[in-house]
């Protein structure tokens, strides 16, 4: 089932039009299937989430969660034991309870149950709250632990945003912004083994510099990832006309960026991670997982994201 939320926000009239008395709307739709964001949209209507194409990329925003990524031949270990764990984990093809809040809030919620427990040992409540307020729309997400123990988890945010998002406008076109000046190496991934490689550098080299130019060459050894960043906030913009997103993540260790390479697909995902695919350093113990979360029997914990047009 689709949720779409809206906020009124004032824009000042320029044309003396009244027939809007300053105000317009922006709008946010949400797919159960997934909790997954596949419309985000200005006050102007122009769309800035890809839109789903199983010929390139079948999917818009998917959670990710209990898992970021491939693990080791898909297999992982927890407490010893083996569980079969299919990339980026179960979320994205798991039907969500949805809450309609209000007007411009809808909540969603996944237990585990039957299916999730042959991947994941663990009980677990999962919500993802979506609020649109003041043309921003934060996504929060909570991890609730029911079991008298411990339990471990990677979570992350993937969200695909349309580049070039304006007509006429090509990839090449946009860089990504970081809010502060870093000095950071992606981490390579080994498209052969599969598995990142922390001893190796990736595509992108930062030297106290904050802005990285696009182009698809880039992403010709799979995703961009920053295992740290002094940043909690990027934008992708369009450097001729100043348009695009910022995305707010205060609540991750390490971000990554992707699209597929080699098909020059019309968008890029921004996503803000704790944790990461299987790394060449780290054994099949998913609890030995590069920012694996723990969270402590009957507690729970909290991360957000924000989108804002620009």
């Amino acid at each position: 089932m689709i949720f779409t939320i809206h906020d009124k926000i004032q824009i000042p009239d320029k044309t003396h039009d009244k027939t809007h008395n300053g105000a317009m709307f922006v709008s946010a739709s949400i797919d159960s299937l997934g909790a997954q964001l596949i419309s985000l949209k200005d006050a102007s209507g122009r769309e800035h989430i890809w839109q789903r194409d199983p010929a390139i990329w079948g999917f818009c925003s998917p959670l990710l969660f209990p898992a970021i990524g491939n693990s080791r031949n898909n297999r992982t270990k927890f407490d010893g034991e083996w569980y079969e764990l299919a990339k980026h984990g179960f979320c994205r093809t798991s039907e969500f309870e949805a809450e309609q809040i209000s007007d411009s809030e809808v909540r969603f919620t996944l237990c585990a149950n039957k299916e999730t427990r042959i991947h994941y040992p663990y009980e677990f409540v999962l919500t993802l709250t979506y609020r649109l307020e003041n043309g921003t729309l934060s996504m929060t997400y909570q991890v609730e632990n029911p079991m008298n123990r411990e339990i471990c988890y990677c979570i992350g945010a993937h969200p695909g945003f349309l580049c070039p998002m304006e007509d006429g406008a090509v990839f090449e076109d946009y860089q990504l912004e970081f809010e502060k000046k870093e000095s950071i190496s992606s981490v390579l991934y080994d498209l052969e083994k599969l598995e990142f490689d922390p001893s190796r550098h990736g595509t992108i080299t930062l030297e106290n510099e904050s802005v990285i130019p696009l182009h698809y060459d880039l992403f010709d050894l799979d995703a961009v990832y920053f295992e740290k960043t002094a940043s909690h906030v990027v934008r992708l913009i369009n450097r001729n006309s100043g348009h695009g997103v910022e995305v707010a993540y205060p609540d991750f260790g390490g971000i990554g960026f992707w699209t597929p390479n080699g098909k020059h697909a019309p968008f890029l995902c921004i996503e803000p991670w704790n944790g990461c695919a299987i790394r060449m350093d780290e054994d099949d113990e998913f609890i030995h997982k590069y920012q694996v979360q723990r969270l402590d029997a009957h507690t729970a914990r909290s991360y957000q994201t924000r989108i804002r047009m620009v």
